[in-house]
């Protein structure tokens, strides 16, 4: 088995050959749903002020932040509000506290990937092909300590291995994180940023067919999804 390293954002040193970058709760199963409705592409912020500059300077571009919804941005950091949204042919731009950070301190690598559960399998065939080696699992949440991340992370690790790896208990894991807990206390507060369906979508694993790959093109950090071909 591939010796893979698990880090936090603040633990990157260097740049590695190949990164995971694993945002579970919300900021990559989100940009999952934005493709799956659509989106082109999805530019990664460094702020909330240059995610509106980039918006305003490019019309037809829409901005997307997490929190509560703010003046200027088009949608929040949920997946179940950005799965009713119609994406088809637009560029997404989008910042969050930890998943766009993360890709952002790697963006420099060979290759970037980012995850979250819904993408997890279609991530692991995909370096597995490619036979990529080694991987740095960017764990974003927490220090990189979130159990959803790391969870999400090893997950797709043994599923690099085994592809018939089960992802039972790695959900049950996630299911029971502190990340789970305060979106689910949101949910009871009223908090404008979160959906009642958004921890489900956040645990469904596998969901969708493709990876996301995160490169510089030219100025920008862009998330694509890798289309799949047939055999």
């Amino acid at each position: 088995m591939e010796h893979h390293r698990y880090v936090g954002i603040e633990e990157l040193t260097g740049i590695p050959r190949v990164a995971v970058v694993v945002d579970v709760m919300r900021a990559f199963t989100v940009a999952a749903w934005a493709f799956a409705r659509g989106a082109e592409r999805i530019v990664l912020a460094a702020s909330e002020d240059e995610a509106l500059a980039l918006k305003e300077s490019h019309p037809g571009w829409r901005a997307l932040k997490d929190g509560a919804p703010a003046a200027g941005f088009d949608m929040v950091n949920s997946p179940g509000l950005i799965r009713a949204a119609e994406l088809t042919g637009r560029t997404v731009v989008q910042k969050t506290t930890a998943g766009t950070v993360g890709a952002l301190a790697v963006a420099g690598a060979p290759l970037v990937l980012c995850a979250g559960f819904v993408v997890a399998g279609a991530t692991a065939r995909f370096l597995r092909a490619g036979r990529h080696g080694p991987v740095t699992f960017v764990v974003t949440g927490e220090q990189g300590r979130a159990d959803e991340d790391l969870a999400c992370a090893e997950y797709i690790a043994h599923r690099i291995a085994d592809d018939a790896a089960d992802p039972a208990p790695y959900l049950r894991r996630a299911q029971a994180s502190r990340a789970a807990r305060d979106l689910a206390a949101g949910l009871r507060l009223g908090y404008r940023g979160i959906h009642p369906d958004d921890i489900a979508l956040c645990l469904e694993a596998d969901r969708f067919p493709f990876p996301m790959t995160a490169r510089r093109e030219g100025p920008l950090t862009v998330l694509r999804p890798v289309a799949v071909t047939a055999g």
